[in-house]
């Protein structure tokens, strides 16, 4: 009989996350073919069906709903047990797969991998760039060791660290350049410009302008940072801008910043990791040496 190997779990924890053997088959880098055999094979093993096949799309049966489930737990289980052997050899060292959101990852991802490199020169690092839902999923589920997010997360299973507060900036039109900042309580009455659904920083924006539910329909969407201040420039509306990126969005396009009146919009950035994690220690100290480094 054919055994139970790491690869099965492996390949089917794909399978069941993207729903799509292309996609799956992809993301393990091997052909579609080649995985189908290996879900084929795991059915065999355990002589039950995980998948239903469809013409565009398959589902996991009830067996293969709680097989995923379990899977992801034994696959976390042996990454953390691979941690658990670098945290005994000394310092950091080996794959360390950190998640960045988009409105951080353009502007700060270069530096923190030169401190990185420079304080851990065996580290393999392997950033992923997406947004703090799937971020925080991936953390849980042990497809990522830390990330770099906005704080909080509020997630008790996962540790949190702030390495930097920061402002908000006020991107109007080169020509209102002479024109009086406005207050805070008056941006809601003004075109405001945010991110797409799914941006923390949308959220943050919303929350720190008080804009009304009834109004989020409303909001002019940009999918990023860049694309909202090229609007800008154009003479649509106006927008927020986390102060990391002022210098180099504002380059590119006929906008002003303001800063706003104090107390003025603003957020915490900081890295997160599972608690349960065997290096939670050493990322501590990570954290800490990043927000040494980064404030220098």
């Amino acid at each position: 009989m054919t055994p139970l190997t790491m690869k099965h779990l492996r390949y089917f924890d794909a399978l069941a996350r993207h729903r799509h053997f292309g996609r799956a088959a992809e993301a393990s880098a091997i052909s579609q073919p080649a995985l189908s055999l290996q879900i084929k094979e795991l059915e065999e093993i355990l002589g039950a069906a995980l998948v239903e096949r469809g013409a565009r799309q398959i589902r996991l049966t009830a067996l293969g709903e709680d097989f995923a489930l379990r899977t992801r737990e034994v696959l976390r289980a042996v990454d953390e047990l691979g941690a658990l052997a670098r945290a005994s050899s000394g310092p950091l060292s080996g794959p360390l797969r950190l998640g960045v959101i988009p409105t951080v990852a353009p502007y700060l991802l270069p530096q923190v991998m030169r401190h990185l490199n420079a304080h851990y020169p065996d580290l393999d690092l392997r950033p992923r760039e997406a947004v703090t839902p799937k971020l925080v999923r991936d953390l849980t589920e042990g497809r990522l060791d830390l990330a770099l997010v906005a704080l909080p997360v509020s997630e008790p299973s996962l540790a949190e660290t702030p390495l930097f507060d920061e402002e908000f900036l006020l991107v109007r039109n080169l020509s209102a350049a002479a024109q009086p900042i406005p207050a805070l309580t008056d941006l809601p009455e003004m075109p405001l410009l945010l991110l797409e659904e799914g941006h923390c920083f949308r959220d943050q924006a919303i929350a720190f302008c008080k804009l009304p539910p009834s109004l989020s329909g409303e909001i002019m969407e940009g999918s990023s940072l860049s694309t909202l201040v090229q609007m800008v420039g154009a003479g649509i509306g106006v927008t927020l801008i986390p102060e990391m990126a002022a210098e180099v969005e504002a380059r590119s396009a006929p906008v002003v910043l303001h800063r706003l009146p104090v107390p003025g919009p603003r957020r915490t950035i900081g890295l997160v990791w599972r608690r349960s994690n065997p290096l939670a220690d050493r990322y501590a100290e990570l954290a800490e040496g990043l927000r040494s480094g980064l404030s220098g």
